[in-house]
């Protein structure tokens, strides 16, 4: 609860700011409607009026929740193509759409997260890796995802892989970082004189790792990983843009393309719940295993 207030006061500070916002957002719209009409707005009809247009450019926070209601429960429950009458997801539903981008980002995440441990690995115990890979790692992600996920999708296609793998390597590509550098700071957390102890029990450079070193890459490793899952999910929303088979980000594009704002925002805040959960899980991963293993109470 001491840790609830603070966030539940922060959130309705935020609603509050964007219920403010879409009064001048979308004022404009109602204004020129009314003088085509003849006619003159109150203040109090303008500000309903605001909050309930079919397009707005700000959407109310009322409007989204209602969107992602009718996009998941309803489409699902009462729609023609939805699980009740089907058996199958609706491909108009954010349940779907977000499967789509949720499949693809784990593979990434897995992905990356392998490729991240590996690395970290090898850059801790070998100087060339060190010299070399690491300066790597730093400067890939020095490129724009948003201006390499279409080169991925074409090379990839032209040799025919398309469909869960072209995303899921861009969700890769974005994932591997923060575990190479987080792993590689938790990998060097002993110090001089914990390694030296290991050396005067005659550890093995096996045993080392598996009872000094890895131990100490757990907190770190969680922390990494947290950030390796939001990345994830968000190389993969860039990466279904291109694909246009379903997901996220395909419904995200074709909101703009349509002009569907509060499409467009449901999408983003469907983007945003899965992201929370993810991370909540990885959350309660880390508490259970740092418990286990006595690094936490």
């Amino acid at each position: 609860m001491r840790n609830l207030l603070p966030v539940l006061t922060v959130a309705l500070a935020l609603i509050a700011a964007w219920y403010v916002a879409v009064v001048p957002m979308n004022a404009q719209w109602e204004r020129d409607q009314a003088a085509r009409a003849g006619t003159e707005l109150a203040f109090g009809d303008l500000v309903a009026r605001t909050m309930a247009q079919d397009r707005p450019r700000l959407p109310a926070p009322h409007q989204v929740v209602a969107e992602l209601w009718e996009s998941t429960w309803v489409e699902e429950r009462h729609g023609r193509r939805g699980w009740w009458n089907t058996g199958s997801l609706s491909n108009r539903s954010l349940v779907w759409h977000g499967w789509v981008t949720l499949s693809a980002t784990m593979l990434g995440f897995l992905i990356g997260t392998g490729l991240g441990v590996l690395l970290a690995i090898g850059i801790v115990y070998n100087r060339a890796m060190d010299a070399s890979v690491m300066p790597w790692a730093i400067a890939s992600q020095t490129i724009p995802i948003i201006a390499l996920a279409p080169m991925i999708i074409v090379v990839l296609n032209s040799v025919g892989i398309t469909g869960l793998i072209p995303k899921s390597i861009i969700a890769a590509y974005l994932s591997f970082f923060p575990v190479v550098v987080g792993m590689v700071k938790g990998l060097r957390a002993p110090d001089a004189m914990q390694l030296d102890q290991m050396k005067t029990w005659n550890a093995s450079g096996v045993q080392g790792f598996l009872k000094l070193r890895l131990p100490s890459s757990m907190p770190y490793f969680f922390a990494s990983m947290k950030i390796g899952i939001a990345a994830a999910l968000v190389g993969t929303i860039v990466g279904e843009l291109p694909v246009q088979q379903g997901g996220l980000g395909v419904r995200l594009l074709s909101g703009s393309y349509y002009g569907q704002t509060v499409q467009i925002w449901a999408a983003l805040f469907g983007a945003a719940i899965l992201a929370a959960v993810l991370v909540g899980i990885i959350g309660w991963v880390q508490r259970t295993t740092l418990k286990r293993m006595g690094l936490a109470q």
